[in-house]
């Protein structure tokens, strides 16, 4: 890896940190090492491999101060760097404690031939391949990662070059655990090398941005491999005549402006029927102008500086062009520079419509865009009118009621009173809708079965049919 990369703190401004840029010829031997090694990963079966990610969980633990500091210097953030970790110790034991369930093998008669037993095995993908964001880059390396090892897949991870840092320690901790060691590696590098990724891997799992995700779709169809895609969302919340305001409020604010928006499960535009509007508008605004930035000090304040500093120009460019629309800035509304890092506090946009950027377009920071609708129908109309679908909100004054609103709403993932849940509960099945992603769901079961290929065994315990029996004269 002769080039390097620079690498910028979001806190601080400075380009502090360098990463190489692994080609080609780099990946495909890693590649062919893990391949290597995979077989007999699966082989040792899947206690062992339980026994292997619950020595490499103790190391994690041991190697937290170092993991959670290399987060914190990535992203600007120090709570959420902190979940970040304590994310993946858990995802390691619900895997553990779910894996053996799901490995079990199967056997039953055919109902057209009763002399016939089916069983069915589940074969691993031998190596997967995932590229993941710069938003959550430690958990969303390993939340496809961990069940794709259990499963006994080999993995070769990808980190964003916007966040490298995290890789490093968790890479040490890795070559503490050796059996773990011959199956699971980073590269570093940036679009190039998650190219050339693709090329190398049997199945990849890739979450980011729509544009990126069609590039990996196309490579993928290229290499005649799956790719599950979980890219962009532009939620809606939705809250219904009759709400409690306070509570759509208070839910609302935090799943738009958690991690300072940039996750892709935000809530990023707001639907309040017009009878309410008013009275919402102005206790999110409160709330909204409440939430400090945890500047100067990193210990104090809830919002974080922006990670990637091109994403402040599509902020802002959002907010410009609302406001030439009409939009109003009740709190919020700048882009700030301070101490060489960007931040921006939580803003609260309203009078604002589909004909404004920042209610079509995903925006990815704390902007929480309110506009008013007249009818149920509409609402519906609103928040289906959208290219994305990946989650959603539904406030109403009866649980009844917002289960049928939500039914009805184009998107995989729905909150009912409350919102942002898909960020926390994993155990529920969702699909993306629409732009938002392609393939079977991360979350629930299928958050493991989706790396086997499914293989039949036909056990013929009775006599061979003979060829004398598909002659035309045959009874």
């Amino acid at each position: 890896m002769t080039e390097k990369l620079s690498i910028r703190n979001p806190r601080t401004g400075q380009f502090d940190y360098e990463i190489g840029v692994a080609d080609a010829t780099q990946i495909e031997s890693v590649a062919a090492n893990l391949r290597r090694a995979q077989r007999g990963w699966l082989d040792i079966g899947i206690d062992a491999r339980i026994v292997v990610m619950q020595s490499w969980k103790a190391v994690l633990a041991e190697s937290a101060e170092d993991i959670v500091g290399a987060l914190v210097v990535d992203t600007g953030r120090r709570k959420a760097a902190e979940g970040e970790l304590y994310g993946v110790l858990g995802m390691i034991d619900r895997w553990c404690e779910q894996a053996p369930g799901m490995l079990s093998n199967e056997e039953w008669p055919s109902q057209g031939m009763p002399d016939v037993a089916l069983q069915q095995r589940q074969d691993p993908y031998p190596l997967l391949g995932v590229i993941s964001p710069w938003n959550f880059p430690f958990l969303l390396s390993f939340i496809d990662a961990i069940p794709a090892l259990l499963a006994g897949c080999a993995a070769i991870i990808k980190p964003s070059e916007v966040t490298p840092r995290f890789a490093a320690p968790v890479a040490d901790t890795i070559a503490k655990v050796p059996a773990l060691n011959d199956v699971l590696a980073f590269i570093s590098g940036d679009g190039r090398s998650g190219s050339a990724l693709v090329g190398n891997v049997d199945v990849v799992a890739f979450t980011g941005s729509v544009a990126t995700g069609r590039k990996v779709a196309a490579a993928a169809a290229e290499a005649f491999i799956p790719a599950f895609l979980e890219l962009g969302g532009k939620d809606p919340a939705v809250v219904l005549p009759g709400s409690d305001i306070e509570r759509a409020a208070t839910a609302i604010l935090r799943a738009s402006v958690t991690a300072t928006g940039q996750a892709c499960q935000s809530i990023e535009r707001i639907y309040v029927h017009e009878s309410q509007y008013q009275q919402f508008v102005d206790r999110l605004s409160a709330k909204a102008a409440a939430t400090k930035l945890s500047y100067p000090d990193i210990g104090s304040g809830i919002i974080g500086p922006l990670i990637f500093d091109r994403q402040a120009d599509i902020i802002e460019a959002h907010i410009n062009d609302a406001i030439a629309k009409g939009a109003i800035v009740n709190t919020g509304g700048k882009v700030l520079h301070q101490g060489g890092g960007i931040w921006i506090e939580p803003t609260v946009l309203s009078n604002v419509d589909h004909n404004m950027a920042v209610m079509c377009e995903e925006t990815f920071g704390p902007l929480m865009p309110v506009m008013s609708y007249d009818s149920e129908q509409q609402a519906l109309q609103l928040a289906n009118e959208t290219h994305y679908g990946l989650s959603a909100a539904v406030f109403a004054p009866s649980e009844d009621a917002a289960i049928e609103f939500a039914e009805k709403i184009d998107a995989g993932g729905i909150s009912i009173n409350d919102a942002g849940m898909t960020a926390m509960i994993f155990e529920a099945r969702k699909n993306a809708y629409k732009m938002s992603g392609i393939g079977p769901s991360r979350m629930g079961s299928t958050g493991m079965t989706r790396f086997f290929r499914q293989k039949a065994l036909y056990l013929n315990r009775g006599a061979v049919i003979p060829i004398e029996a598909r002659a035309e004269d045959a009874e």
